[in-house]
C-alpha cells in the first residue's frame, strides 16, 4: 500500500502545476534554471547563442543579445515561473515573471524572440507589434531559430 501511495504521489506531482520562484541562472535566451529546475520559456523561441542576424547590412549576435538581455532583466531579481507540463528534455515549460511583467512576452515584444506558433499562439500579438515597429530581429534579416537549428543560414554565414 505504501508503494502505491508513493507512486500515486509521484505521478500527481509530475502533472500538477508548478510554481517555482528564485534567482535564475540563464542558460540561453529561452531557458533558465531556478534551484536546479530547468525551465523552458513557454511559447517563444530565441536565436541560438552563436546565431547571427543582420541589421542595416551589419551582422550582429542576436542569439547572444537575447541571452544577455534576459540575464540583465533577471539579475539579482526574484523570478517566478508557472507551468504545468514538461518538454521531452524534462524542462518545465513555463511563463516567467520579473517585477510584475511576463519575460516571455517582453522578449517577443522587443524582437529578441519569436512566437513559437508550433506550440502556442499566446505571444503572436507581441510578435506583430515587434514586426510592425521593426524591433530587434525584425529590423533586418534573420533565420527563424527552428530553421537555423535545422541548418538554414543567412547568406553571409
Amino acid at each position: 500500500m505504501k508503494l502505491f501511495t508513493l507512486i500515486s504521489l509521484f505521478l500527481l506531482s509530475s502533472i500538477a502545476s508548478a510554481d517555482i520562484s528564485g534567482t535564475a541562472l540563464i542558460v540561453d535566451g529561452d531557458t533558465i534554471t531556478i534551484s536546479g529546475n530547468k525551465i523552458r520559456l513557454n511559447g517563444i523561441d530565441t536565436a541560438e547563442q552563436n546565431q547571427t542576424c543582420k541589421r542595416a547590412g551589419i551582422t550582429w549576435r542576436c542569439g547572444y543579445e537575447a541571452t544577455e538581455t534576459l540575464r540583465n532583466w533577471t539579475y539579482t531579481k526574484e523570478v517566478r515561473c508557472v507551468g504545468d507540463t514538461k518538454d521531452r528534455y524534462g524542462r518545465l515549460i513555463a511563463n516567467c515573471f520579473v517585477d510584475g511583467y511576463n519575460v516571455n512576452a517582453r522578449l517577443v515584444y522587443e524582437g529578441l524572440a519569436l512566437a513559437y506558433r508550433k506550440y502556442s499562439k499566446q505571444y503572436v500579438p507581441e510578435e506583430d507589434k515587434a514586426r510592425a515597429a521593426k524591433r530587434g530581429m525584425w529590423a533586418g534579416e534573420f533565420v527563424a531559430p527552428w530553421d537555423w537549428r535545422k541548418g538554414k543560414r543567412l547568406t553571409s554565414e
